[in-house]
């Protein structure tokens, strides 16, 4: 997974949970969650009004 080991993936989830805590861990999880399948909705299904080529005068 990007090239970092188990050992650099424990020492970075033990790093998040001291700094955020553990209440806090699934709200930060369901929120990158949440952004993630936005971003896969836009990228399948891209809206006319984001598109910066096609301008009205």
């Amino acid at each position: 997974m990007f090239g970092l080991g188990w050992p650099e993936v424990g020492i970075i989830a033990l790093v998040a949970v001291i700094i955020f805590g553990p209440k806090k861990i699934p709200e930060l999880g369901s929120a990158l969650g949440k952004t993630l399948r936005g971003f896969k909705e836009e990228l399948k299904n891209p809206s006319d009004d984001t598109n910066p080529e096609k301008t009205e005068e």
